[in-house]
């Protein structure tokens, strides 16, 4: 945890895990303010590295082994008061994690346990569907445009920051 303008913000990594037939693996989190599909992932524990804890992440959400952490992407800084009020907000990095083909995701976390962390479902999505989904709330926002990029240009030079 790191302060920025005296908030607590929670370090946390995230995976654009994508197939080579451009499928991409969400998460729907039920918030009390609403349902967001989103990238696996979660919170940098103090004593790792963000590749260590993505790598972890990605076993426990959604049963990942073995992943090979690629480029980082994007980042993203979220400002909203969240886990009973320990943190202001969450600053994540994305990276890039390809995978063979669309697997059957069996996370190491039990459903109760992933539920506690609003988890609710794990669901591969392609391209076309996230960008036809207007009345589905993405984060980030513009995710359709960003995997787009992702899928025409390849990785960027340098990471970039998504907005919320």
């Amino acid at each position: 945890m790191t302060a920025a303008d005296g908030l607590r913000i929670r370090e946390a990594v995230r995976a654009v895990l994508i197939s080579p037939d451009q499928q991409v693996l969400l998460v729907r989190f039920e918030f009390p303010t609403g349902t967001r599909w989103a990238l696996p992932g979660g919170g940098i524990d103090a004593d790792e590295t963000p590749e260590q804890a993505l790598r972890r992440e990605l076993v426990e959400e959604v049963g990942y082994r073995d992943a090979v952490v690629g480029p980082h992407l994007w980042n993203r800084l979220h400002i909203i008061p969240f886990f009973n009020g320990q943190f202001d907000g969450q600053r994540e990095r994305i990276h890039l994690v390809e995978v063979d083909a669309p697997f059957e995701p069996h996370p190491a976390l039990t459903w109760p346990q992933l539920n506690a962390e609003f988890v609710f479902e794990l669901r591969w999505w392609t391209l076309a569907e996230i960008a036809a989904s207007d009345h589905v709330h993405f984060a980030p926002r513009e995710l359709a445009t960003h995997l787009r990029t992702l899928v025409e240009q390849g990785p960027p030079a340098e990471p970039f920051d998504v907005a919320v």
